[in-house]
């Protein structure tokens, strides 16, 4: 009998998306093959401690965080400078760990430096290609610089926000323009904005989450489609889906992702014409090799009246809750929940020999 792969869970997190971690995790642990898998939890509280694996199984079973919290860190060592980290050292013999930590410290490439330093094999892409996806600004920069089409956008930051107004950004993007800021997810602080108070008011509230906010321009009557990936050094890529969100919501919100999706409609997978499904393929691919991206990746697009498909986001480490898109792909292509979490631990090894035989083959030059 083969012996189980010890894997290490990690999630939380001090994002805005503390909460839907959690829930992704349950679903992957409830999908997990426990005849494969010995799983040990890593809750990172929302104030970025790592609480152990006994103290994360009971916040997993229902206990209140708060409490588990504030029981837990008084057992740490407040002079130890790893202190936040320090419960990931009693566990010593994991075999591979899957980050499921959404926004924050999780997708722009943190715990994926941790983790490579020591020297462990880990579920998604890599420190600078985590952090490139997670930048809106930068995987615009890449996506222009591989001629992947994606909407025309500005950067507005703390110290050009009194060259830009409302006016001057109409007459480049539109009337209709959205501030998101570079780096966060699923939608938290983005706006549309439609006259100068909007926009005031709006970039005000936008820079509460970055120093870095794109103003975007909008695409008429947009059609919201998503694609999987999956994959590493030849990825392949799921059947397309689509989300119509409630009349009344301008995009897609954090609270139809995550909180109530009762009025959102997913149509998965969704009929549109040979030549739509094959570009938004190919640009899906395209730029999940841009950017370098392993593991997985949910690419978001919107689509115009006239069937032009526009690269919207990428997601290095998607939502696997209930409700969340990328497994619902895989499963309407073909690949189970259960076979999806094998084939990301498989690729999580993959990439990690491939790293080590890179390091082992280097000849420093004489």
């Amino acid at each position: 009998m083969n012996k189980k792969l010890h894997l290490a869970l990690l999630f939380g997190g001090n994002s805005s998306e503390h909460d839907v971690s959690k829930r992704s995790a349950h679903n992957i642990y409830d999908a997990m093959d426990k005849d494969k898998y010995d799983i040990s939890l890593f809750l990172i509280t929302k104030n970025g401690v790592i609480l152990s694996n006994e103290a994360s199984h009971r916040v997993f079973n229902g206990e209140n965080e708060d409490d588990v919290v504030a029981e837990e860190l008084p057992k740490l060592d407040q002079s130890n400078p790893l202190a936040n980290i320090i419960n990931l050292s009693k566990v010593k013999d994991i075999d591979v760990f899957f980050p499921i930590i959404h926004g924050n410290l999780g997708e722009d490439g943190t715990i994926q430096g941790l983790l490579r330093l020591m020297n462990k094999p880990y579920v998604g892409s890599g420190i600078l290609e985590s952090a490139m996806g997670f930048d809106k600004d930068i995987t615009k920069k890449m996506l222009n610089l591989n001629g992947i089409r994606n909407t025309k956008y500005e950067l507005i930051t703390p110290f050009n926000k009194d060259d830009w107004n409302y006016d001057k950004l109409s007459q480049k993007l539109g009337k209709v323009i959205f501030l998101k800021p570079a780096n966060q997810g699923s939608s938290v602080g983005i706006h549309k904005v439609t006259n100068e108070k909007e926009y005031e008011d709006s970039l005000s509230d936008a820079f509460r989450y970055d120093y870095k906010i794109l103003a975007e321009q909008a695409i008429d009557g947009p059609r919201e489609l998503e694609i999987s990936i999956l994959g590493n050094e030849n990825p392949i890529a799921s059947c397309l889906g689509a989300i119509k969100v409630p009349e009344d919501d301008a995009f897609y919100t954090y609270d139809n992702k995550f909180v109530d999706a009762s009025q959102v409609q997913f149509d998965i997978p969704v009929e549109v014409s040979d030549k739509l499904s094959k570009e938004i393929t190919e640009m899906g691919l395209a730029a999940y090799r841009a950017l370098g991206l392993k593991g997985m990746a949910r690419i978001d697009f919107l689509v115009s009246k006239d069937d032009i498909p526009y690269l919207g986001e990428v997601n290095t480490l998607p939502g696997f809750t209930n409700i969340s898109l990328y497994p619902q792909l895989w499963e309407a292509s073909g690949i189970s929940y259960t076979e999806l979490i094998d084939r990301l631990i498989k690729l999580a090894f993959d990439e990690f020999s491939r790293k080590a035989e890179i390091i082992h083959d280097f000849k420093p030059l004489s």
